[in-house]
């Protein structure tokens, strides 16, 4: 089943067998990306035989790390709609507008994308224990495809994370840590834990396989929108994996011959109060300086340093993209707006997207012909509680 030629450093190129457990590369530290031999996955498939294939993020699955498809742990997760948000677009002025909706994944998040992926990775190595820092979503999903795989979940998530997500993770039986701090003090003692017990570490970026899902998602604009691409893609960034698997599977693509357009620009979305790849982005540096007193509504925004922080503004160098960071009240507007006129009940982060969609058609960054994809990633569900003191019942 599997296509994968080696691992490679995504800093100093160090190769490494695809057949070992790896987490970071073993010379620098940094993550490891899987590289597949595209010359046999040309000569196995086609694009044309994806589309009678299940509607699920497996119908790529000679471009994902599965060696035996019997080590598959799935809901049927990915392949969700691509929405021409018709009625949006006329408020704005603007055709062109899409929606990627991933609150319609199996645990409400594009998390399960990467964790299907990820944890059936581990699964096939014969890993027992995995651990994950988060903000809420990643956990919830790692606790999800770890309890149908009869692995145990390790979840370390801040003490002022929303209580649906601790509940979520506990139901489906994952041992949940709360620790003070942001995100980043959660994977130091999800780091800790991992040295002094010997489980596998699923923190972001940190092993290469959660990457390979969050891809599909750059697979699937491409067939959707028949095998072309958009003209700019809206994301919001907290560690950064969807947006660097997405161009992964744009380079992917393109190097296949399935795709003939030029790739999108690709914008990172971050919250005022947490903002270090806006600030880098705009400083013209290639990493960022970890960020100092984070403070937005958007928990997986949240992130005041992430260890792909030079693959993220990689990407929106060789996109020619953007960043932008909006603020908590703009968010709050944005889900209203986006609720009203297309029925979607986004996350905050996904919010995120639109409010910079706005600011960039106010300067003309996008134009009027061009065709705009807004990623929702999570639903609003799962932050309920931003609308509980304005409730009277």
């Amino acid at each position: 089943m599997s296509f994968v030629s080696h691992l490679e450093c995504s800093k100093c190129g160090n190769k490494l067998e695809a057949d070992r457990r790896w987490n970071l590369c073993s010379f620098c530290g940094k993550p490891l990306i899987v590289l597949y031999d595209l010359k046999k996955v040309r000569k196995a498939v086609k694009r044309e035989d994806i589309a009678g294939r299940a509607p699920n993020l497996w119908r790529y699955k000679e471009l994902l790390p599965l060696q035996n498809s019997k080590n598959i742990l799935s809901f049927d997760e990915g392949f969700t709609p691509l929405l021409h948000a018709q009625s949006l677009g006329e408020v704005l002025d603007f055709d062109n507008l899409y929606i990627k909706d991933e609150s319609q994944n199996p645990t409400g998040s594009f998390k399960d994308r990467g964790m299907s992926v990820a944890v059936s990775r581990a699964r096939e190595f014969g890993i027992q224990e995995l651990v994950v820092p988060s903000a809420g979503n990643a956990a919830v999903s790692m606790s999800a495809y770890a309890a149908l795989g009869g692995l145990k979940a390790f979840v370390y998530m801040p003490k002022d994370v929303p209580k649906t997500f601790v509940v979520e993770c506990i139901a489906r039986g994952a041992q949940v840590k709360l620790v003070e701090g942001y995100i980043t003090h959660c994977g130091q003692q999800a780091a800790h834990d991992v040295a002094q017990y010997g489980r596998f570490d699923m923190s972001t970026l940190k092993e290469p396989y959660r990457i390979e899902g969050k891809k599909t998602m750059g697979f699937e604009l491409a067939e959707q929108l028949g095998w072309n691409l958009p003209d700019v893609v809206i994301y919001p960034t907290g560690g950064g994996t969807g947006l660097i698997g997405m161009w992964k599977a744009f380079e992917e693509l393109k190097n296949l011959g399935w795709i003939k357009s030029k790739l999108p620009r690709m914008v990172s979305v971050q919250a005022k109060g947490c903002a270090p790849i806006v600030t880098a982005f705009n400083e013209g540096k290639d990493t960022a300086t970890p960020w100092r007193d984070a403070e937005t509504i958007a928990d997986g925004l949240r992130v005041p340093a992430g260890i792909g922080d030079f693959l993220i503004l990689r990407t929106l160098k060789e996109s020619k993209g953007t960043a932008i960071a909006v603020t908590d009240d703009a968010m709050m507007e944005a889900i209203m707006q986006i609720g009203r006129t297309e029925g979607i009940f986004c996350c905050p982060e996904g919010a995120a997207t639109l409010v910079a969609f706005k600011h960039l058609r106010q300067q003309d960054w996008i134009r009027e012909s061009e065709t705009v994809v807004l990623f929702n990633t999570a639903s609003g569900l799962k932050y309920a509680h931003l609308w509980a003191k304005d409730l009277r019942f």
